[in-house]
């Protein structure tokens, strides 16, 4: 039986701790989908066609990854597409509490829901898409952090 697991965020912008976690799960699952969640709540920087982009870009070449968008509830999503096994990213100990939290949320929301979490390498476990738009703000070099072509994109977001 084919196990797809279904990798979930807003990936505003995508970074090389999300990279990390896709190379990683695409060992354990026969696909891996990233599902960029369109999360117009959070104002993102980019568009999710920015961001889908972006994401594609970023796994050129691992063969097992899709890269997909959807809009409203993850349980809703994993239901109507079928799927049942999320990927989530752990950093710190606030991670934790914010990830267990969406966790008892998505299984009440959805039961057949489940969660493996996992950690990225440690040289990724400071960055995050926050971090990297402040440090795009100043004009500080995102490109220890984020792809080449992600680097590009913020620079000329900010230089607007």
């Amino acid at each position: 039986m084919k196990k797809t697991a279904v990798y979930p965020g807003t990936f505003d912008p995508i970074t090389n701790g999300h990279i990390d976690i896709v190379k990683r799960a695409s060992k354990m699952f026969d696909t891996v989908v990233i599902a960029v969640s369109k999360s117009e709540h959070k104002k993102p920087l980019f568009s999710v066609e920015e961001r889908v982009e972006m994401a594609k870009k970023a796994v050129k070449g691992i063969k097992n990854i899709k890269v997909e968008c959807y809009s409203g509830l993850l349980a809703d999503y994993l239901k109507s597409t079928g799927r049942n096994l999320v990927i989530r990213g752990i950093r710190v100990i606030s991670d934790f509490e914010y990830e267990f939290q969406l966790a008892l949320l998505n299984k009440k929301l959805n039961p057949e829901a489940e969660m493996i979490y996992l950690m990225p390498d440690e040289k990724y476990l400071y960055i995050s898409s926050s971090a990297v738009k402040e440090i795009a703000v100043y004009g500080g070099k995102t490109e220890l952090f984020v792809p080449a072509h992600v680097t590009k994109a913020l620079k000329l977001k900010f230089s607007r």
